[in-house]
């Protein structure tokens, strides 16, 4: 989908901060288009978020993306700058640059006030959740990717940003090699508790973490997630990611952030572990077909893929090609009773479209549900989440 895009800018103080709008073409003034702000991390600018903001554009949403002020790395050749030192910066002035686009977002007259999103990775993610919770009345969702939220941990072990100090002697410039902190952001963020502070967001949230994050273990995702009410916050862990995703990942993240933004529940996580393959060449066709096994956890079954599970990749000439999974799992649905699930995925229109048979009381539900899923890549085989417009009792 084409897309628009136009600079942005805003006042925080007397400082500038500036950025990009992303526009779904076409793109009707008159209308009202939810919007989603986008949130970069440490030593990052507005263009480490260019890929989410065309995503959100052809989604429909008008995404603002900007610099922080004093947030960039030190050398930075971009034009389109926000104002400010990062001597200055602190995780509370960064709080303070998001609420003035918030502001300046509630102005334009395209804005639909009641779906504004907030949406960041690492550095930028534990500032969007912060604000959301400043200004929750006002957010409709949050998505934090990797959210830096160890960073108060960092600053009392002495390791912000990288560097390497003694927390008990701060010096004034904290060098981080692309960047260098001010004293006052150390001393900000060593006695915060930052789950405290974003369990005041009561909208809903959607987490993602990779789970060989190298900066941001996984477990500070878990903990934020308790932080949140019972069903309030989704943590989806994934697999092989580190501190930032690669082409692939990122697709299937923003395939999952699709799900969330529609209101989707994922029902059911299943691991694949490919097992063997085979080639076969019919009539100028070519076929692949991938056996594997693999198991399931989630709140609603349990268990194991059976012997027999194939995924069938096939190529004709003139046709394209065709993908369809068929595999059985056996195990203990939700009321710990044993069952079977049969389970067709195939490719449709837009989304992976898995049809479910059980013969399960408590999930017969899932036999006439509407039925999406997601494939997550990872090592040794994917991980495949299945989405519900609605959920059973």
């Amino acid at each position: 989908m084409a897309i628009m895009e136009k600079e942005f800018h805003c006042k925080r103080d007397e400082l500038t901060i500036r950025g990009m709008q992303y526009f779904p073409c076409p793109f009707e003034e008159k209308e009202k288009y939810p919007v989603a702000i986008l949130c970069h991390g440490f030593t990052g600018n507005y263009r480490s978020m260019e890929n989410y903001g065309r995503k959100f554009a052809e989604l429909g949403y008008i995404a603002v993306g900007f610099d922080f002020c004093g947030g960039g790395a030190l050398v930075q050749e971009d034009p389109v700058r926000s104002d400010g030192e990062t001597t200055d910066m602190r995780i509370s002035t960064e709080v303070g640059d998001l609420s003035a686009v918030i502001d300046q977002v509630k102005g334009f007259p395209y804005a639909d006030l009641q779906r504004i999103l907030l949406a960041g990775v690492s550095q930028g993610g534990f500032v969007a959740g912060l604000a959301a919770a400043r200004r929750r009345e006002e957010i409709s969702g949050l998505i934090m990717v990797y959210p830096a939220l160890c960073i108060p941990d960092h600053a009392r072990r002495g390791c912000l940003g990288g560097a390497c100090y003694d927390p008990k002697e701060v010096p004034d410039r904290i060098d981080c090699g692309r960047s260098v902190l001010g004293k006052g952001f150390h001393d900000e963020v060593a006695g915060m508790d930052p789950f405290l502070e974003l369990s005041a967001y009561g909208g809903r949230v959607l987490l993602i973490q990779g789970l060989e994050d190298g900066i941001v273990d996984y477990s500070y995702a878990v903990k934020a997630r308790a932080s949140y009410e019972k069903g309030q916050c989704r943590l989806q862990l994934v697999r092989n990611m580190g501190h930032s995703p690669d082409e692939g990942q990122f697709e299937s993240i923003f395939a999952s952030i699709r799900q969330f933004l529609a209101g989707r529940e994922e029902i059911l996580s299943i691991r694949i572990i490919i097992t063997h393959s085979e080639k076969l060449c019919d009539n100028g066709a070519e076929q692949c077909n991938l056996y594997f096994t693999g198991y399931c956890e989630s709140p609603y079954f349990q268990g194991t893929v059976l012997p027999g599970g194939c995924d069938v990749r096939r190529e004709d000439p003139g046709k394209g090609k065709a993908v369809r999974a068929e595999y059985t799992l056996e195990g203990l649905d939700c009321e710990g009773q044993r069952c079977r699930l049969h389970i067709v995925n195939q490719w449709g229109q837009e989304d992976w479209e898995p049809v479910i048979r059980t013969d399960s009381r408590a999930l017969a539900w899932l036999n006439e549900a509407d039925l999406t899923a997601v494939l997550e890549n990872g090592a040794g085989g994917p991980t495949v989440r299945i989405f519900a417009g609605w959920a059973g009792e």
